[in-house]
């Protein structure tokens, strides 16, 4: 069948040849309107409570993670050079485009009492324009009279200064994103560079913007790094620019395709689909090496172009094929997952390196008909003296040294579980950043001043008919949550409706911080008409009244509480969050929990009291938020790679089993590449690398990829066993010394891939480089010393 291909396809090489440069054309032009994502990692199901909750947030409340922070530390802050710089500063990015709001010291206000009105007028601390540094210190007493922006806008304890800038959500999920925040930086650091002080800049719309910018820079590096590479490495085996360009041109081929793929499917490039490129052609130039390789092989022996043409296809047609297949599977069962941007990059590899084999299938042959005949200097590298020795070696131990081998194997196995034992799971937002990238040392500047800036919103729904202002017991609950809350380490004081109620009883008793407390029943009778906050003009809303407003629905039934805090991590997060989710229900719904456990409360509501036995649940308490999403996101591309691991060992042991037909060679197939895996994951653990998301990714890429060479390995054996009578050790030797060239060389074409990867901004990648190379390192051994072991001793079994 596979000799009749070959022949099919020297026959119709011109309309082939055609067919495959238009269908070229058609998806560079697709590839080159594919798009990069600025959304935040899609991890969770759109049907997962979690993310209905999360959306519903967003439709009532908008954004949680568009505010962008900017922060200084400096004692010079009300001198009046700084000030007014600083004023300006803050001026400039008001006036950015794109900029919703902008809050901050300048722009701070205060309520102040108008008896005459009966309202609370929000009247601006700090006048506008260049201010003497008599008003300065003016403003300055009434600031910081107020204790309302402490430990918001300011940490009187370290001297830092926060400006928060709330970008336009509709800007945050486009390209114009890459505008806003460039120019927010450029204002920022000509500031810093103005005044002689560190400007520290952080908050989700700067993080994702600028990880969205790395991983687009990134891949087109790592991408022309793979390419040069490959190709040095092409010309130094074959020494052939011919068979370089060749190979380079199908992978090239197969880049278009991936990167059309993601288009035609309407995907977008994000953190995993970036890294497909560079791996097409990691993958691709092995199928290339092969092809030539028994290309070369077989026009050695016949001296036929021709004959070795429809031989190179003939025989290797079906082992590229299952060799692109299992790596295909290895990539493909990601779409098996419940996460969305585990799907998208399962989807996109899987089909597309499956087209790579095709790709390879048509090409190939089709310009190599084309070329003239190779020369011996392009076929000297079959004949490797040092290469040779080494495969003897391979081979003596193999034959005389099986009893070693299994030995070590079950060492090196055992220490390895050990290291298993040691794994552990944890995940950050900022995980794959190393210590030393201004991101992270920004982001801990926030951390160690303000306690973060990841956000965390709780929902409550009150079923109180007046509203959440009237209902005086659940705004104390609130209040009692709050300061909870602040005790929390890692959480920044809260801000809600409870806060602003707090700052307006200081201003109704005129001013006095001592007021800054949450009102009683007798004091919101009174303050009720003051609520309706003004500005100094009495007509559009001021921040501080927008900023309040934003915490209630239109009905004030239901309120949140906003939290900044910080990036914890997958492992402690949970348990913050049970912690907050355990102490709100006891606040809001302890009548309704103690009635349940069958204790009745010593004051009973009179009102209430004729339904005692059936007391209903006071409010409803929900936990969202980017970290909780995250939080679940983690939770989810962890499980789901974990089941994928699964799945492509299922799917990939059904193919070998149907291309070899025997549960023993099954046995022998599998163990050479499930050492490897556990060999790295002992590694991982000894060494301290985390299981996350970028790391998992590592075992089922690995698999799919080292299976190739049990695949070639074996295939090539049982193509072998007629030519050698049926005497497995003669087959097993030969097979040793006409595969294991190719092997090595496709070994270490694959290593120097991925060790690009190693010189990533990004911790994940650097992992996916050295520990994906290392399981290739102990998978060509496993594959050329144990394989050749357990065959040889199965013959025995089978003789017996």
């Amino acid at each position: 069948m596979w000799r009749r291909l070959g022949q099919f396809i020297l026959k119709y090489r011109f309309p082939l040849l055609f067919l495959l440069i238009t269908v070229s054309v058609v998806m560079g032009y697709f590839a080159s309107k594919v798009e990069l994502s600025y959304e935040f990692s899609r991890a969770i199901p759109a049907n997962h409570p979690a993310n209905i909750t999360y959306q519903e947030f967003r439709k009532k409340f908008g954004e949680d993670g568009n505010l962008l922070v900017i922060g200084v530390q400096t004692k010079e802050i009300f001198s009046e050079k700084f000030f007014n710089a600083y004023a300006s500063l803050q001026r400039q990015l008001k006036q950015t485009n794109g900029v919703e709001d902008v809050i901050g010291l300048v722009s701070a206000v205060n309520l102040v009492k108008n008896p005459e009105t009966e309202k609370l007028v929000a009247t601006g601390i700090f006048p506008e324009g260049n201010l003497t540094q008599q008003k300065i210190d003016s403003g300055k007493a009434v600031f910081l009279n107020l204790p309302f922006y402490r430990d918001l806008l300011y940490n009187p304890r370290t001297d830092a200064w926060l400006i928060g800038v709330r970008v336009n959500k509709g800007i945050m999920n486009s390209k114009k994103r890459i505008d806003v925040v460039q120019e927010i930086e450029k204002l920022a650091d000509n500031f810093g560079k103005a005044n002689n002080t560190s400007i520290y800049l952080s908050g989700l719309p700067f993080i994702r913007t600028e990880l969205a910018t790395r991983i687009s820079n990134e891949m087109r590096w790592f991408l022309l790094a793979s390419v040069i590479l490959s190709a040095l490495i092409l010309l130094a085996f074959f020494r052939s620019a011919s068979a370089m360009l060749l190979s380079l041109t199908v992978v090239i081929i197969g880049v278009i395709f991936s990167m059309a793929t993601v288009y035609l499917f309407g995907y977008k490039i994000n953190l995993l689909t970036a890294l497909i490129p560079p791996l097409i052609v990691v993958i691709g130039i092995p199928n290339c090496i092969y092809f030539l390789n028994k290309f070369h092989t077989t026009y050695t022996e016949t001296g036929d172009k021709k004959e070795a043409l429809v031989t190179m296809v003939g025989r290797m047609g079906i082992v590229t094929l299952f060799c692109n297949l299992a790596a295909g599977i290895g990539f493909a069962v990601f779409a098996l997952t419940r996460s969305a941007i585990l799907k998208e990059f399962g989807v996109v590899a899987g089909i597309n390196i499956i087209l790579l084999f095709f790709i390879s299938l048509i090409l190939i042959p089709i310009v190599l008909s084309f070329l003239p005949a190779p020369k011996s200097r392009h076929m000297k590298y079959l004949d490797n003296p040092r290469l040779n020795r080494w495969l003897d070696r391979l081979e003596r131990w193999s034959l005389n040294h099986r009893r070693i081998i299994y030995v070590v194997t079950a060492v090196i196995v055992a220490v390895s579980i050990a290291g298993i034992f040691r794994l552990k799971s944890v995940g950050h937002i900022v995980d794959d950043l190393p210590k030393s990238d201004k991101i992270y040392t920004d982001l801990k500047f926030f951390e160690n001043n303000f306690k973060g800036v990841m956000p965390l919103e709780i929902l409550i729904y009150s079923n109180s008919k007046g509203g959440i202002l009237r209902d005086l017991n659940a705004l104390n609950r609130m209040d009692s949550l709050s300061q909870f809350l602040s005790s929390m380490p890692g959480i920044a004081r809260p801000l809600s409706i409870v806060e602003g109620l707090k700052f307006a009883k200081q201003a109704f008793f005129e001013g006095d911080s001592n007021n800054y407390v949450m009102p009683g029943q007798l004091d919101m009778i009174g303050m009720m008409d003051y609520l309706r906050f003004k500005n100094d003009s009495g007509q559009a809303r001021s921040s501080f009244s927008k900023l309040i407003s934003s915490f209630m629905d239109s009905s004030r039934r239901q309120v949140r509480i906003s939290v900044s805090m910080e990036d914890v991590g997958s492992a402690r997060l949970p348990f913050m969050i049970d912690s907050i989710r355990q102490k709100a229900e006891y606040l809001f719904n302890r009548d309704s929990i103690d009635y349940a456990k069958g204790i009745r409360p010593a004051v009973i509501d009179s009102s209430n009291a004729a339904d005692s036995s059936k007391r209903k649940r006071m409010v409803d308490v929900k936990l969202t938020g980017t970290s909780v999403t995250f939080l679940e996101g983690i939770s989810f591309i962890i499980n789901g790679l974990k089941e994928s691991i699964l799945w492509a060992f299922l799917l990939i042991a059904l193919c070998m089993l149907y291309l070899f037909r025997s549960f023993r060679i099954l046995l022998c197939s599998l163990l050479p590449n499930i050492i490897p895996l556990a060999i790295t994951a002992g590694v991982m653990g000894w060494v301290g690398v985390p299981l996350k998301p970028s790391t998992v990714l590592i075992f089922s890429v690995a698999l799919g990829i080292a299976i190739d060479i049990t695949i070639r390995f074996l295939v090539n054996y049982k193509q072998e066993l007629p030519h050698q009578q049926y005497d497995m050790k003669k087959t097993v030797i030969e097979t040793i010394h006409s595969t294991g060239i190719s092997i090595i060389y496709t070994s270490l074409v694959l290593i120097a891939g991925f060790i690009i990867f190693c010189f990533s901004g990004f911790g994940g990648t650097q992992a996916l480089g050295w520990l994906t190379s290392l399981t290739l390192v102990t998978a060509t051994f496993t594959n050329l010393v144990l394989l050749p072991a357990l065959l040889i001793s199965l013959v025995h079994f089978r003789k017996k």
